[in-house]
């Protein structure tokens, strides 16, 4: 435990109330980050929970409403997100529908960034048949940095207001660039106008202010944004004002002169000296251990630099970000040695000649799987895993090579595939068949959720059906950037009907490998 859960929400939920009253009872609270299934906050503060942000607002529910933003160039251009392969419109009625099954109001969507987009429109019309209030702003020409026309009628002015009814108006959004900010900032424009003297906040998790710059935390947050190129620095501004050393990025400690002329220009003044004045966040002040953080975000920069340098192989970022990841390793003083599946895996695939998988347990047991005829490194790390926690000998089948067969010969002579052995999910399938028959099979089966949280590291790059899988299981895996097959063309992935009848249990399994739907 690196962090106390607890007094985190306490005094999270405190601060942003305390702020709330130091304005008209108004605060607009620009909320970056995930809201929902935040792993990256869990893994390097161990004690964070993936949810913690909904509890907050839970908490704050009684006082606050939500208004989800949404770029129309990101609708125009189907910008999807990476972690859930749902296009950012799609994702929009996702975290509607969640934040509504958790009690939270949900006021409306703003469509920001509009210049006439047709899929805008199509998309708005959409969301108002569903009942929806949805508000356009525009795009204003010279933004940020033309202030005077920001800041008038044909600037912010322009932009429809947005009818809120609650003290604490959080702005979220499907991903960075969606304009949350100027959200905010034309809302105390309208506001103003209305006699309202509204407040701005912003809440992001990181960088953490009131740690160290280079604090493994921190740099564990530029590994996860360097493809954004976000930079810690320390905050000139606060430095200044205070004479106290706080941690900001680069993208607010550029843009907070632009925010401050534009707060003088609604208000007369700027209620804020500086970016790290206007954050209200509390991480830094409920780590409770600190050695367990920077070695949790050690570890994060390491699995970091493995991500970016398979995406870098598949062509999905350029080798300047691979540099980057590498020098926040230099920083961090740690190598890719120092993730213990990595040699495991490697060594166990220099003795078998073939791709091979290592396990750490939670008890830091390792496990190795090799390939095989019939499985794939990858499930065979897994059925391995499981035989180890259910104490079960390595020499024992826990699914009859009989019952396997049929699966390989479905896939390869009616199905076109090339690849006969089995991924994680066809094990596991195969598993829970031959455990309805099998008290041995029937025990390792009961040991999959004690997996969560594993390390696991691949010799060579995984298919994506097992990439999801892992993510599934809750094993946070790594892979070398390396092709068992250098492909020519390559598939981003092969759904197939797949029926068979096992010897053992005469029952008739119907699935498609690659979407999780089982019959």
């Amino acid at each position: 435990m690196g962090l106390i859960m607890k007094k985190y929400l306490q005094m999270q939920s405190s601060h942003i109330r305390e702020r709330i009253n130091q304005f008209d009872n108004k605060l607009y609270l620009e909320f970056g980050g995930k809201l929902f299934d935040d792993y990256h906050a869990s893994r390097v503060l161990p004690g964070f929970q993936p949810d913690s942000k909904l509890h907050l607002l839970k908490e704050l529910s009684d006082t606050a409403e939500i208004v989800i933003v949404i770029s129309a160039a990101d609708i125009e251009a189907n910008k999807v997100r990476g972690d859930l392969g749902i296009t950012y419109d799609t994702d929009v009625l996702r975290l509607k529908d969640e934040f509504e099954a958790n009690g939270l109001f949900v006021g409306s969507v703003v469509i920001t960034q509009y210049s006439g987009q047709n899929s805008a429109d199509l998309f708005k019309g959409r969301l108002e048949k569903l009942g929806i209030k949805v508000y356009i702003h525009y795009v204003i020409e010279g933004y940020p940095s033309n202030i005077p026309l920001i800041v008038s009628d044909e600037g912010y002015g322009r932009n429809e207001y947005i009818e809120t009814s609650r003290p604490l108006v959080v702005i979220t959004a499907p991903g960075p660039g969606s304009g949350k900010m100027a959200t905010c900032l034309s809302q105390l424009y309208h506001e103003h106008k209305h006699g309202v003297r509204a407040g701005y906040a912003k809440f992001e998790t990181f960088p953490i202010w009131n740690i160290p710059l280079k604090h493994p935390v921190n740099l564990a947050y530029e590994a996860a944004t360097a493809d954004l190129n976000d930079v810690n620095m320390i905050d000139p501004f606060h430095l200044e004002a205070y004479g106290v050393t706080t941690v900001n990025y680069n993208r607010d400690v550029e843009i907070f002169p632009v925010l401050s002329a534009i707060f003088e220009r609604i208000y007369g003044e700027n209620p804020y000296k500086s970016p790290t004045d206007m954050g209200v966040n509390m991480a830094g002040n409920c780590i409770c251990d600190d050695e367990v953080c920077k070695e949790a975000s050690r570890q994060e920069i390491i699995r970091r630099y493995y991500r970016t340098m398979d995406r870098f192989l598949s062509g999905e970022c350029p080798k300047e970000e691979t540099y980057k990841v590498e020098l926040l390793m230099n920083q961090a003083g740690v190598t890719v040695h120092d993730r213990k599946v990595v040699d495991a895996a490697l060594a166990r695939a220099e003795e078998t000649g073939a791709p091979a998988a290592a396990l750490e347990l939670p008890d830091g047991r390792i496990v190795t799987g090799k390939t095989s005829d019939l499985l794939g490194a990858s499930a065979a790390l897994i059925l391995n895993a499981l035989k180890e926690l259910a104490g079960i000998d390595h020499d024992m089948h826990l699914i009859s090579p009989t019952a396997l067969e049929p699966i390989q010969k479905v896939k390869t002579e009616f199905l076109g595939s090339k690849n006969p052995r089995l991924h994680i999910d066809e094990a596991l399938i195969a598993l829970s068949i031959s455990a309805s028959s099998n008290p041995v099979a029937e025990q390792a089966l009961r040991q999959v959720p004690n997996l969560k949280g594993c390390q696991a590291h691949v010799s060579v790059m995984l298919a994506n059906v097992d990439i999801r899988l892992f993510q599934k299981l809750s094993i946070q895996v790594t892979s070398e950037p390396r092709y068992e097959k250098k492909p020519i063309y390559q598939l981003d992935q092969i759904l197939y009907l797949l029926i068979f009848i096992t010897p053992i249990s005469k029952k008739i399994v119907v699935f498609f490998s690659g979407m999780g739907v089982y019959f």
